[in-house]
């Protein structure tokens, strides 16, 4: 039951949501800049897809996507703006960290699946190599490494900074590297441009206007056209091995998964909160990548009955989060049960078991296994029986017998009283009530090897 809204207001449309959340971030000055060149980036795409339909180049249009690569790269831009404004919410408690991560995961992806159709229709031109116009090849390269050299250096693009450092070096990269110690070694001077590795943006952008040009000179001296497609292969490949190391990176963020540089120092800070006094175990700890640069985990500490949970949990997180900005904490005390000997419940006021005489007695036997005169079991071969009356048998149950002596402190038991009939009609002894003080056995009225017999003789 709840209030009837009679013109309620119906929700918005996944377009009307996308472009209230467009407004939030278009409010702000800083998108301004990143929104002015993703409009230049869409008009240099237009002229440079038409400047490779009418050159017949597929070079150059590998090249053009890593232009278009620049506009999504501009948009994940724009969607880190975006995280910083949102709050976390009762349903993302996290926050929108990994939205910018699946940013750059889908961007490095679509780059992929890019050069993958370069190679299949690079594949396809070598069997039909069609003839290359060369008129506004040299001038689409170079529009396209100016604008991309401007945006890449022009925009600071948070999310694919990161990645790009912490991510593994490409092979473009290692063998760039290579050369550029080689370089520095004989001018020293250009060790802070080249080492200790270059961006990896910068770099096959360099690299792809560097195989254009070499192609352009082919063709016009030898009409030299399978260049265009060696060229663009080469392209396609410098591009798939620059995403590869940050799809990888930023998938494995996506999964959860523990960073491999901060395994050491996690190891390092949970021996330490494991001997803060009062914790005895740490368990079920888990650490993940929230976002980039935002580690999150969870950890279950179990601490002594006469801890203080709360200053634990203090020095616990106190250790933790100087690497862990996300953490949260479960403290529980020691649990342990007393062990008894009885399978019964027992009542809570009794706190020591040693107030009991158990005396244990042989197992139930059959009855037609037992002699009705003796009640013990009737063998040919056996010797008579020792007694022929009032014999304990041999399908007595266990008994419990209570301690006479008086303790200081009550225990719940009610001493000197017979809880057991049935040991009663056995004629068993109870002590307190006339029974020998040093008993051997539960049995008062039965003639002992060591003692006197029924009538008070002593045995010879």
């Amino acid at each position: 039951k709840g209030t009837i809204h009679l013109f309620r207001k119906s929700q918005r449309s996944l377009v009307g949501k996308l472009t209230h959340e467009f407004r939030l971030v278009a409010a702000d000055r800083r998108s301004w800049k990143i929104l002015l060149f993703g409009a230049i980036n869409l008009i240099c795409i237009g002229f440079l897809l038409m400047w490779c339909s009418s050159t017949n180049s597929i070079a150059l249009t590998a090249y053009t996507y890593l232009t278009i690569f620049d506009l999504f790269s501009l948009i994940t831009c724009l969607i880190s703006y975006w995280v910083m404004m949102k709050k976390p919410s009762s349903v993302y408690s996290f926050g929108f960290e990994r939205f910018e991560v699946l940013a750059v995961f889908a961007s490095t992806v679509l780059a992929q699946l890019g050069a993958l159709f370069i190679l299949k229709e690079s594949v396809e031109r070598f069997l039909e190599q069609p003839e290359i116009h060369t008129g506004r090849l040299l001038v689409g390269t170079f529009v396209a490494l100016f604008f991309n050299l401007f945006t890449m250096l022009s925009i600071k693009n948070k999310p694919f900074a990161y990645v790009s450092e912490a991510a593994s070096t490409s092979w473009l990269q290692e063998h760039v590297a290579d050369l550029s110690r080689s370089v520095c070694g004989i001018i020293p001077g250009l060790s802070s441009i080249f080492l200790p590795r270059m961006n990896p943006f910068v770099l096959i952008d360099i690299a792809g206007a560097l195989a254009l040009c070499i192609t352009y000179m082919l063709i016009e001296i030898n009409n030299y056209f399978a260049v265009d497609t060696a060229s663009a292969i080469a392209i396609a490949l410098m591009t798939f091995g620059t995403m590869y190391p940050m799809s990888v990176y930023s998938g494995k963020v996506l999964l959860q998964t523990t960073p491999p540089h901060v395994i050491g120092q996690l190891d390092k800070l949970l021996r330490e909160v494991s001997t803060l006094d009062g914790v005895l175990e740490v368990r079920n700890e888990h650490f993940w990548t929230l976002g980039f640069g935002t580690l999150a985990g969870s950890v279950h500490v179990r601490i002594r009955r006469d801890a203080n949970e709360q200053m634990v949990l203090a020095h616990v997180t106190n250790r933790l989060y100087t690497l862990v900005s996300t953490l949260t904490v479960q403290i529980f005390k020691d649990d342990w049960i007393r062990p008894t000997l009885s399978s019964v419940p027992i009542a809570n006021n009794i706190l020591n078991l040693s107030d009991h005489h158990i005396i244990p007695m042989p197992s139930l036997k059959a009855a037609d296994n037992l002699n009705p005169v003796t009640s013990t079991p009737a063998k040919p071969s056996s010797p008579p029986p020792e007694f022929a009356f009032n014999t304990p048998g041999k399908n007595v149950s266990p008994v419990i017998l209570l301690n006479t002596q008086t303790k200081p402190y009550g225990l719940g038991f009610n001493h000197g009283s017979a809880p057991y009939s049935s040991v009663l009609s056995q004629g068993l002894g109870i002590p307190g009530m006339g029974a020998p003080q040093g008993f051997r056995t539960g049995f008062a009225n039965v003639p002992s090897r060591y003692g006197t017999n029924a009538r008070g003789q002593p045995r010879p």
